[in-house]
């Protein structure tokens, strides 16, 4: 049995989690995903910084229209009701706490919420900050859409970030290809593992003690 599942998979099991009535962006990348598995018999309103609320899932090839776009640039649609506005407004909505969730990618995140995700620091590096410091400061719930391990095989879940911040304290819940974590005072609970992981593998495998998470 596979440990690991597909971004499309990853993306499906987040847009179960997204309740109804719900108002959510969804970051540049891998986050965009969930917009593709979100339920058409529920209201779910997609809002991206780029001044677009009322977005829907990506087009296809013969009904893309280039002034229609997300943050990433990527082609989107327009849902019947969709609202267009200033990047100032949409900023407001961001950082006045109108959202109910926001997706972001991350190069980690800390077991007390901490989340590092707009550049790794290197010499060279290209900061793609955007709109995340007020997306993770500004939405209800913070769900981190990731792989668990690098390329080259470290955890992305970490004790204490070593790349630069974007949030402080701000994860809710961490999506992963191996499993889904939640961030609790006590650091990291496992809430679901994929495939044949374990509590036991995961945490031989982030190097962290982990506990299993409360039913809610």
């Amino acid at each position: 049995m596979s440990t690991r599942i597909s971004r499309d998979e990853l993306a499906r099991r987040i847009a179960a989690d997204i309740r109804e009535g719900s108002y959510v962006n969804l970051g540049i990348g891998a986050p965009t995903l969930v917009a593709n598995f979100l339920p058409e018999d529920q209201e779910i309103i997609l809002h991206t910084e780029n001044g677009l609320l009322g977005m829907g899932q990506a087009p296809d090839a013969d009904h893309v229209d280039p002034d229609l776009i997300n943050a990433g640039k990527q082609a989107v649609t327009a849902l019947p009701g969709a609202a267009y506005f200033h990047h100032a407004d949409s900023f407001g909505m961001m950082r006045g706490g109108h959202l109910d969730v926001c997706v972001l990618g991350a190069f980690q995140v800390s077991q007390t919420g901490d989340l590092a995700n707009w550049s790794t620091g290197a010499p060279g590096s290209i900061p793609a900050v955007g709109g995340a410091m007020d997306l993770a400061i500004g939405a209800k719930a913070v769900y981190v859409m990731t792989d668990l391990l690098t390329k080259t095989g470290e955890s992305k879940l970490v004790v204490e970030c070593s790349y630069p911040l974007t949030g402080v304290g701000c994860v809710t819940r961490v999506y992963t290809d191996h499993a889904v974590f939640d961030v609790t005072p006590d650091g990291f609970a496992l809430r679901e593992a994929f495939g044949d992981n374990t509590l036991e593998s995961l945490s031989e495998l982030t190097g962290l003690t982990l506990a299993a998470a409360k039913e809610n």
